[in-house]
């Protein structure tokens, strides 16, 4: 039987919320409040990040 592995690093190594939530913080205040295209990108990737880690209670909106 083969299994599927997952080449993505965040499968790899999952970080907790609060671990993603400081890198987020540490990006907006490297970026000075304006995020460049790529920041933007790196931003976007961060949120998904910290959304997949946040538990239950921090997703209910």
């Amino acid at each position: 039987m083969l299994h599927s592995m997952s080449t993505t690093v965040a499968a790899a190594f999952e970080r907790s919320a609060a671990e993603v939530n400081e890198e987020i913080r540490a990006l907006w205040r490297r970026s000075g409040g304006t995020l460049t295209t790529e920041q933007r990108a790196e931003y976007q990737r961060l949120v998904m990040e910290w959304a997949a880690a946040a538990p239950r209670s921090h997703r209910a909106a």
